[in-house]
This record gives C-alpha cells, sequence and structure tokens, in this order.
C-alpha cells in the first residue's frame, strides 16, 4: 500500500487519474486533463504497470489530522506539494515533518512530488528545496527520500512517478 498525502487542492486526485491513463497500453496521448473534486475520505486505486500491481490509498487534505490511523500498513509515501500556491508551502512542510516523523513510517519509501511545475508562478526547485530544508530532512530521516517536480496536469514527470511507485513496491 502506498499513501498519497498532502494539503487540499494539490492535485493528489488529478495524479492518479493521469498515472492510470498512463498506465494503459494505449497511454501515449494523456489526452485533456479530466475534472476532479476536492477528496473527502480516502480513495483507492490500483494501478497495473509492466504485470506488477500497487494500491494507492489517497487521503484527502482535510483529512491531516487522522492521517496516522492509514500508517501501519503503508510501504511508501507520496507527500504532494502545491508550488503554485506560496501562502500553502510552509504549512505543507510542516506537515510532511509530520509524516516523516511519524513511527510506522520510519521504513517507508517516501516521494516528495513538487507539482504543478507548469503554472508560471512557482519558485524554482532549488528555492522550494531550500524552504524546505529538503538536504538536511534527506541526510538526517531514517527514509528514503526522492524528490521530483511534476505537472500533474501536463503529464511532466509523471513517468518517473511510475516507476518510482513500482521500484519501491514491497512484494510481500
Amino acid at each position: 500500500m502506498c499513501l498519497l498525502l498532502g494539503a487540499t487542492g494539490v492535485g493528489k486526485t488529478l495524479l492518479l487519474k493521469r498515472l492510470q491513463k498512463l498506465c494503459q497500453v494505449d497511454s501515449a496521448d494523456l489526452g485533456e486533463a479530466p475534472v476532479t473534486l476536492p477528496t473527502v475520505g480516502t480513495n483507492l486505486t490500483d494501478l497495473t504497470f509492466r504485470r506488477k500491481k500497487i494500491t494507492v490509498r489517497e487521503l484527502g487534505g482535510c483529512m491531516g489530522p487522522i492521517w496516522p490511523k492509514y500508517y501501519l500498513d503503508c510501504t511508501s509515501v507520496i507527500f504532494m506539494v502545491d508550488c503554485a500556491n506560496i501562502s500553502q508551502i510552509s504549512s505543507s512542510c510542516v506537515q510532511m515533518l509530520s509524516v516523516l516523523s511519524a513511527e510506522p513510517l520510519q521504513a517507508a519509501a517516501v516521494l516528495v512530488l513538487f507539482n504543478k511545475r507548469d503554472l508560471p508562478c512557482t519558485m524554482s526547485l532549488v528555492e522550494l528545496k531550500s524552504l524546505f530544508r529538503m538536504d538536511d530532512i534527506i541526510r538526517t530521516a531514517p527514509q528514503s527520500i526522492t524528490t521530483l517536480e511534476i505537472s500533474a496536469r501536463s503529464g511532466q514527470g509523471l513517468q518517473d512517478v511510475l516507476n518510482w511507485l513500482f521500484s519501491n513496491r514491497s512484494d510481500t
């Protein structure tokens, strides 16, 4: 099980829909981005890629206070950040630090996605990583942490997300 976490409106649902499309055999063209609604509760999505299957549990951003109830059966975490919402970045950093410090997630592989890179009002990746102190976090956290820049809307970086998901898949 992979948990997909992040604040409300960061693009988690769109990411899952686009990854599902990318997993289809004829997925050369992602087409127009589908309309999404904020997730209230949780969404379970099965992704099958190269004959392997993984289940991703998306937890709505408004469920932040109860995210820890879902940590136990999780082997990997994707944490999304909306790069275009400057006012949300510091709270996203605090949320991410809370997730990383959770005891049940100490052995989980973690992917931090800086989403909405297609929008002109985003900070550079260097600025974002500096604001998040990603180098310090990666150096001190017990988890293996990977960071990627993506645009769930345009499809930029989504193949890298799939590759990460399935390379960190637990076969147990």
